[in-house]
């Protein structure tokens, strides 16, 4: 049974969200899981800046019911919040927290997490864990339509926040380590209709196939389960592909395992790959490349070039050309690297088979977590400087004798933490053109963060540490500024917004959704009216 309930009554009916409007990027609102197409993550906010986030104090706390571990950002247009948990999307007043309406579809057999929605005109959109999209009237949540693009029975799932551009909106999914075959679709707004399909690993006879052997490839992996980026210019989309399967058996599936551990170039008007550049050939180590491929303009090499900056899992901060996919360089990121002695002229890492997993098991740096994770990185362009979590751990990686099976969900080893070597996170900022670190923040805690950033003009990064807190520290030098304890960890990226001429940061945490701004003092009572009383 699909569910929608009003709470409150809407004076009038909700504007219409353009494409433009997304294009114009974050302001008052928050329009995309990222901000804005590009992925920087950065707002032009500056009410709450560097001189007075220390008066930050919560404004309003809404609790999900069903809530378990709340990934998602949420979107604002016009003074409504819309967030979504597993398989619900609930709409509130952004400026208490008040629910305008909610919705929840109960037909779902599975509850995954979910990162986010899209809006796109009256309609917004978000998926479910068997992987259906859905469409919903804004002003009401009524159900538009529910349209399935990929087969939970066969292993796929769904947990992104859609992309919506001019005439589409966007997927991907999840499930790769269990065995599937992973892509990206294109569906029709006003229908849901599929208007194209892009594959993330070829079939037998197609280009690319050869990089599998004599693999299988409808198993190969490649999930698609984080939204990309766009560059409205080029009609481009970034989106980059989860680990090949079975994850850490490679001599199952000998050679490079395209498109793996990459990043996809995609016309949007066709679905047709433009270009690709992939990370981790013949990934052994569970390091997919889902971290955002952040788009930015900057000199490089003494000329202007549109650019495209990634913070792998496997250790190293890349810079592409994204109009060609040119490799300019890779740096690490982190101290602990050892899986390879560095990268070529190319952008491909030198082989290292003392790094390869065995039965016995071996260290390896970095983790399977990797050196990032989805984490959302966030670009300042003031600054100049890109923030990104990072973590600086090692694993014992083990392979399997036990031949793996597509849908089973096993992935051909595992890994252990080195004893007494638990790891530490940082909030590092980079240097785009030179890849060089500039400042640091050490996180204390037992390294189970899954935090993102925020980025804003006035001059503050936002972030969820390792021990629980929502912290800000000044986007130039990294000096802490503000804390607050959430009492739950927090797996999701704060993002920003502008109502009644009030800024606001908002947070998920494990089952609830907090909002922030700055104090306002309480008017003294005047002691003659209150005598008269």
């Amino acid at each position: 049974m699909r569910i929608a309930i009003p709470m409150l009554a809407v004076a009038a009916a909700f504007g219409q969200t353009s494409f433009e409007d997304i294009k114009k990027g974050p302001g008052a609102n928050w329009l995309t899981y990222s901000g804005d197409y590009r992925a920087t993550r950065h707002s032009p906010l500056a009410q709450i800046d560097k001189t007075n986030v220390s008066r930050l104090v919560p404004k309003w706390t809404y609790h999900m019911e069903t809530g378990r571990r709340l990934e998602t950002t949420p979107l604002v247009v016009d003074g409504v919040m819309y967030v979504t948990n597993n398989n619900e999307l609930h709409a509130l007043d952004a400026r208490d927290g008040r629910r305008v309406w909610s919705f929840a579809d109960e037909d779902v057999p599975v509850k995954k997490v979910n990162r986010g929605a899209a809006v796109l005109g009256e309609r917004l959109f978000f998926v479910t864990s068997d992987a259906h999209l859905i469409a919903l009237n804004r002003n009401t949540g009524a159900v538009l339509w529910k349209k399935k693009f990929a087969d939970f029975s066969k292993g796929y799932s769904a947990t992104l926040a859609p992309m919506a551009l001019k005439d589409s909106v966007i997927v991907g999914v999840s499930g790769g380590d269990g065995g599937i075959r992973g892509y990206v679709a294109a569906m029709s707004p006003s229908t849901g209709e599929e208007l194209w399909r892009l594959y993330t690993v070829p079939k037998k006879g197609e280009p690319g196939a050869e990089s599998w052997a004599e693999f299988n490839t409808e198993w190969g992996g490649g999930g698609t389960w984080m939204s990309g980026s766009y560059d409205p210019d080029l009609n481009l989309i970034y989106w980059t592909t989860g680990n090949p399967w079975p994850d850490y058996n490679g001599p199952v599936r000998r050679g490079d395992n395209l498109y793996t551990c990459a990043v996809l170039a995609i016309d949007a008007a066709t679905g047709k790959m433009r270009w690709y550049f992939q990370f981790t050939p013949h990934d052994t180590h569970d390091w997919d490349a889902q971290s955002m491929p952040v788009l930015v303009d900057l000199p490089y090499g003494g000329k202007p070039r549109k650019l495209l900056l990634h913070p792998n899992r496997n250790g190293f901060f890349y810079v592409l050309d994204r109009v060609t996919g040119e490799y300019l360089r890779a740096t690490p990121f982190v101290d602990n690297l050892t899986w390879t002695k560095g990268i070529d002229a190319k952008g491909r890492p030198f082989e290292n088979p003392a790094a390869e997993p065995t039965t016995a098991g071996v260290k390896v740096c970095p983790s399977i977590r990797g050196a990032s994770n989805w984490m959302s990185p966030s670009f300042n362009p003031a600054t100049g400087l890109f923030y990104v979590p990072a973590l600086e751990q090692c694993e014992i990686y083990m392979t399997s004798k036990t031949i793996p099976e597509a849908g089973k969900g096993f992935s051909g080893g595992g890994g252990d933490k080195p004893p007494l070597e638990p790891g530490r996170f940082y909030l590092r900022a980079i240097d785009p053109k030179t890849g060089k670190r500039v400042w640091e923040y050490p996180m204390p805690g037992p390294t189970i963060a899954w935090a993102g950033t925020l980025s804003t003009a006035g001059g503050v990064v936002f972030f969820g540490d390792d021990d629980g807190h929502l912290a800000a520290v000044d986007a130039a030098t990294g000096k802490h500024l503000w804390h607050y304890q959430m009492g739950q960890q927090i797996f999701a990226s704060p993002m920003t917004y502008l109502v009644d001429g009030k800024q606001y940061v908002t947070i998920a945490s494990q089952t609830d959704l907090f909002t922030f701004g700055l104090f306002e003092p309480v008017k003294p009572l005047d002691p003659v009216k209150e005598s008269t009383r």
